[in-house]
């Protein structure tokens, strides 16, 4: 039986990071994914992610989002790789918001970040918005924060970046092969797979929307699987929404229960726009992969069309994807309390891949039994006991 010093389960975000930072330190590692990643199957596909250090859904992921900008810059580096740019990031919320993003006082949240990490930003009201970015038909009762060094990182090209270097300190990849199973025993961790069997001292899961399966029963109630929509649209005039003169944006609408997050224009394919749903829960063998004419429509119709202007209703691209969330929208990085040997990730909940480099530091400095340079205990799960 094939045996290593950690095995990691689930190459997405999270997983790629990890497979990276160990085989950058000599660890024996084996990486495993049912598909081969970076794929458009789960949750690290799309394009574009946006990233933000003044974190609204809590100051203690700040430090995460810092360490993973520097080590995307350390990865454009080594690779040449094109990973992370910092176009700016506007939040835009308002007194009578009807929307929710990820938290309670998500806006209030973020500006106390920004303050207690000394992150450079400005508070806009909606005139100042309007002036600045004539495309958003901002309320007079709105108001913004901008933050210059936010922007956006593009996952595929981080997970194609990270498995490579891995590669290249010696990790062991098995892409389309599907873990079974996995079990405790003494001094090790056994794993199952549909093409062989391996042991390990350790065992990390960051299998993604796969993952409440793969724990099993007592586990199932904390991960609920949302589909979620990706749209681009045609717009009026590309060099408005370039990156030099439009920034990501988050926007806690007044008069939908959703908001809407959106991105700079890149290529031909458009503005790229999403919303957020958890209405419906589904699981990865259930999800519709299809978007719908009418979903489309519907998207232009409630998202687009009331608030930015020089969008038009033609949708050059839509996909799904998926969203992996606990009760509290918060991470899940711990150690399992009937075997200490397998650690479970699952760092997404809507705002993960952000923070995905620095927690793949974190989730190998674990493996390795070391103390973790960051306060994990946030993301314990004895929170939800």
């Amino acid at each position: 039986m094939p045996a290593f010093d950690v095995i990691v389960v689930g190459l997405g975000a999270v997983g790629s990071a990890a497979l990276r930072e160990l085989a950058r330190r000599g660890v024996r590692v084996l990486g495993i994914d049912r598909f081969s990643p970076p794929h458009a199957l789960g949750s690290s596909h799309g394009e574009t992610r946006i990233t933000r250090l003044a974190i609204g859904e809590g100051a203690h992921y700040t430090p995460l989002a810092m360490r993973s900008h520097a080590i995307w810059r350390e990865l454009e580096r080594e690779t040449g790789a094109d990973l992370l740019t910092q176009c700016g990031g506007l939040i835009v919320s308002g007194e009578n918001k009807s929307s929710f993003t990820h938290v309670e006082g998500f806006f209030r949240n973020t500006v106390n970040a920004a303050r207690r990490y000394g992150i450079a930003h400005e508070l806009l009201d909606a005139r100042q918005i309007q002036e600045r970015y004539p495309c958003f038909s901002i309320r007079d009762d709105e108001f913004g924060y901008f933050e210059p060094g936010a922007g956006f990182v593009r996952p595929e090209a981080c997970i194609a970046a990270q498995l490579r270097l891995a590669q290249d300190h010696g990790a062991e990849l098995h892409r389309n092969e599907t873990v079974l199973e996995f079990h405790a025993e003494r001094g090790s961790v056994g794993v199952v797979t549909d093409r062989a069997s391996y042991r390990a001292d350790s065992l990390i899961i960051a299998a993604g929307a796969w993952l409440p399966q793969l724990l099993g029963a007592d586990y199932v109630k904390l991960f609920r699987i949302y589909r979620q929509l990706l749209c681009w649209f045609a717009v009026d005039e590309s060099e408005a929404f370039a990156p030099a003169r439009f920034p990501v944006f988050i926007w806690e609408l007044s008069e939908s229960r959703q908001g809407i997050y959106g991105f700079p224009v890149l290529d031909a394919a458009g503005l790229k726009i999403a919303t957020e749903q958890y209405a419906q829960s589904t699981t990865p063998q259930q999800m519709q992969r299809e978007v719908g004419s009418e979903e489309i429509a519907a998207m232009y119709r409630d998202y687009v069309a009331p608030y930015i202007r020089g969008v038009s209703a033609r949708c050059t691209k839509a996909v799904s994807c998926l969203y992996t969330v606990t009760p509290d929208a918060g991470f899940v990085i711990d150690r399992l309390a009937a075997a200490e040997r397998i650690i479970v990730a699952s760092c997404c909940s809507g705002h993960g891949f952000k923070h995905s480099a620095a927690i793949g530091e974190a989730l190998a400095e674990m493996a390795q039994g070391r103390q973790s340079t960051f306060d994990l205990s946030p993301f314990s799960l004895g929170r939800f006991s």
